[in-house]
């Protein structure tokens, strides 16, 4: 059988990526009739990938491909996306049917930028899956298309996830407000230096402020889709898939730790409560695909616009709802 929608997912050699291919590869559903764009920095480097894919063995008949995609590169995002609605525009391969914006950048002990001055983590985070997304409309499945972005309680400095002796980066007062009056302190990574604090919560809080600036792309873009009669059946909403010890932590100053301790302590925390913080892959990756498509908890919800923690329903910080800032994020005011 012929697939009849593309799944296409960002960071997909990560461990969440990993995992949302396993269980795409792994449905008797999702496998044979959806093809599978699975997105990396470098296809040659991907054996996690490889392997989650193989899982598959319910369902053989999963087309799919591992393409490049370096986010730190805008050039790359735009070669990537001209070559797949070249694609869809000539029949090649059907229409997108969800976009998974699982990609993310972590820096927890450097501070780095890419061509502009752009901020590493801001550029990879958000910017360049912003731009992908705006790209690929055209070739979304106009009646189905699901956008699916991924989010982080980092973004909210209220969560009470950020509170406490284990996550001090919002304490201080003046971090609990994360956009001023332009976007640039946040593009160009002058808000929260690593020479202002220590490199560890310096690092958390832009990435936070990266997951704040996608998070505001989920009402923003959904508004502007339900205006386009072309596009008003598309829908995008988010997900925060809860911490995990996956290689975004691997910059970690207690990386053993993490890698090597935690998985245990996620696994257990995720099997007394599903939708709480300390989650593992395979359980979110469960999660993702129960808000794509609309099943398991999810089933009959209308996910248009809204926001969720694991599988159950949540809102994002009161600075990520207000439209002003909303639109100043859109628009890239500086």
């Amino acid at each position: 059988m012929a697939p009849s929608g593309v799944i296409m997912v960002t960071g997909a050699a990560g461990g969440l990526g990993c995992a949302i291919a396993a269980e795409i590869a792994s449905s008797p559903l999702l496998a044979p009739t959806y093809r599978g764009i699975y997105a990396v920095r470098n296809p040659s480097q991907a054996p996690a990938l490889a392997r989650a894919l193989q899982r598959g063995h319910s369902a053989p008949d999963h087309l799919h491909e591992i393409v490049p995609l370096d986010l730190e590169h805008l050039d790359s995002v735009r070669a990537l996306a001209a070559n797949i609605n070249e694609r869809v525009a000539k029949g090649d391969i059907p229409r997108i049917r969800a976009l998974l914006l699982n990609a993310g950048y972590l820096e927890l002990e450097k501070h780095t930028w890419v061509e502009d001055g752009l901020d590493t983590t801001w550029t990879v985070n958000y910017l360049s899956q912003w731009l992908l997304t705006l790209l690929l409309l055209g070739s979304m499945d106009r009646e189905h298309g699901r956008i699916v972005v991924l989010g982080s309680h980092t973004h909210d400095p209220h969560d009470k996830f950020n509170k406490g002796s284990s996550s001090g980066q919002f304490e201080d007062e003046k971090w609990t407000t994360i956009l001023g009056v332009s976007i640039e302190p946040l593009a160009k990574g002058t808000w929260s230096p690593n020479d202002g604090s220590p490199p560890v919560y310096a690092g958390l809080r832009r990435y936070g402020a990266s997951k704040l600036c996608l998070a505001m792309m989920i009402s923003e873009l959904q508004d502007r889709l339900n205006r386009d009669p072309p596009l008003s059946n598309i829908s995008i909403s988010g997900i925060d898939p809860g911490w995990m010890a996956t290689g975004i932590s691997r910059t970690h100053p207690m990386h053993y730790f993490v890698s090597t301790v935690m998985p245990w302590v996620a696994g257990m925390l995720s099997w007394l409560q599903p939708s709480g913080m300390y989650r593992t892959p395979s359980r979110s990756a469960k999660d993702v695909i129960a808000v794509t498509f609309g099943t398991g908890p999810i089933s009959g919800v209308d996910t248009k616009g809204l926001y969720f923690k694991g599988a159950v329903k949540s809102e994002m910080s009161a600075e990520a709802r207000d439209q002003d800032k909303r639109k100043m994020v859109w628009r890239g005011e500086r």
